[in-house]
């Protein structure tokens, strides 16, 4: 049997992207990531684990399970946790900047121009293509990462659970997402013997690739993620302290309040709009619920997380704001303000928390108890596949109730028909043709601006 020359230099995997490279691929995702969290997991799915292979299905799985359990939006913070992977806490911090910057540049411009002109543009054609070929890839998220994550029949009731908890019941999402783990965590004979799937089945990636030829790549990485952890906890409660204490007013109101609603928006926007409402609309009167409606129809169809619609009620709030920072500049102020307070407890949250999952990665209960959370995340997607498909394809529901039990369902006589034939359309160039995201958003854009104007 021939055996490998000694002499000769090991073969090396192939190198990761270097970081200005993944930059790159980073800004193209946060410019083309539509569609809220399951939208975005999908558009990182499709570019990192099926174009780029940086990551195989396995570990993708495994990152979104951990990011699932977070407070924030799941999909900025498996990016930033893609990016840690890769290029420690530097890689970590800008692709999770990078999710969120373009949408955040585009919302703040779409508020300007709602608080000044009292509405928004005609881009709604544009944003109506967009919805639509944004409901083909949640769809397409939904068979990919189903069929990846549902691997037993534990598996796949505990989806199907999910699925109607949220839907049917309207059960909050961090009580499924504890349950699921838990349940992973006491039987994980149920979900492959604690694994995301059979290792056979899946390619590695690069990133596995290379922490195979050098196993200690992520432990030299935790000390420098867990410093960057305890730095963004500083900057974020720095100037929520100095302005409760120094400033009272508006501003210490904005900063305490979005503080708040970064702890506490596990499962991402939706979980956190009935806080908003509560007390943004009408314990603070910032705005009114025709506004916040607005402003989750804009978040919703802009780029980057649905979590943004905090960015608009922030700039609402100090373009209304008592005292000499009003206006515009009031506004612009308070969105960056909501920005800071919201998103760096996400980066902490990633870099406090990642070194210490893949500690425990080859922990048989615990890699579980991460694989009942993918299965359950699986639901959770279906569930906001149909929300949205509700939305995009219906201008009308109903509501049954019964109990505690409440279903909405369309009301056929509202079927929107260009929005159905543009829908199926997107997905026969996804399915069918094998087009890629960008030039299947490009196309429903195009037709959706061409029919608004005939």
């Amino acid at each position: 049997m021939a055996t490998e020359d000694p002499r000769l230099p090991a073969r090396q995997p192939p190198p990761l992207p270097t970081l200005p490279e993944a930059l790159g691929v980073w800004l193209r995702i946060g410019l083309l990531s539509f569609g809220g969290p399951a939208g975005q997991i999908a558009m990182l799915h499709r570019e990192i684990v099926v174009r780029l292979h940086w990551l195989g299905e396995r570990r993708f799985l495994h990152a979104l399970s951990f990011c699932a359990l977070l407070p924030g939006p799941e999909a900025q913070q498996l990016a930033t946790y893609l990016g840690w992977a890769m290029h420690g806490p530097v890689g970590g911090v800008a692709a999770g900047t990078l999710f969120v910057l373009p949408g955040a540049a585009v919302l703040l411009g779409l508020s300007v121009l709602y608080a000044t002109l009292g509405q928004v543009p005609a881009v709604d054609g544009i944003f109506t293509g967009l919805k639509c070929a944004v409901l083909a890839i949640v769809v397409q998220a939904v068979l990919r990462i189903g069929g990846r994550a549902l691997r037993t029949p534990a598996a796949w009731w505990l989806s199907g659970m999910a699925f109607v908890a949220l839907y049917v019941f309207a059960v909050p999402f961090p009580v499924v997402v504890l349950a699921s783990g838990l349940g992973g965590w006491l039987r994980p004979g149920w979900f492959r013997a604690g694994r995301h799937g059979d290792a056979a089945d899946t390619a590695p990636g690069l990133l596995e690739l290379a922490m195979a030829a050098d196993p200690g790549r992520l432990a030299r990485q935790a000390h420098a993620a867990r410093r960057a952890g305890a730095i963004a906890l500083l900057l974020w409660l720095a100037p929520v302290a100095l302005l409760n204490g120094w400033a009272p007013g508006r501003y210490a109101d904005i900063a305490w309040f979005f503080s708040k609603m970064a702890v506490v928006t596990v499962g991402g926007a939706y979980a956190v709009l009935a806080y908003v409402a509560q007390d943004a609309v009408h314990s603070y009167q910032w705005l009114s619920p025709q506004d916040m409606l607005a402003g989750l129809g804009l978040a919703e169809t802009t780029p980057g997380p649905l979590v943004l619609v905090l960015q608009f009620v922030g700039f609402l709030a100090g373009y209304r704001a008592p005292g000499p920072l009003h206006g515009i500049a009031g506004g612009v102020a308070a969105s960056l303000l909501t920005l800071w307070v919201t998103f760096l407890p996400c980066f902490a949250g990633v870099f406090l928390g990642a070194p210490l999952v893949e500690q425990l990665a080859e922990n048989k209960r615990l890699a579980a108890a991460l694989a009942a959370v993918t299965a359950s995340v699986v639901g959770v997607i279906a569930n906001l596949a149909v929300w949205f498909g509700l939305h995009v394809l219906f201008a009308a529901t109903v509501s049954l109730r019964a109990g505690p039990a409440r279903l909405e369902l369309p009301a056929p006589s509202s079927v929107q028909f260009g929005a159905l034939a543009l829908a199926v359309a997107a997905a026969v160039m996804l399915f069918g043709l094998r087009q890629n995201v960008p030039r299947t958003l490009a196309v429903c854009a195009a037709v959706g601006l061409a029919a608004k104007f005939l």
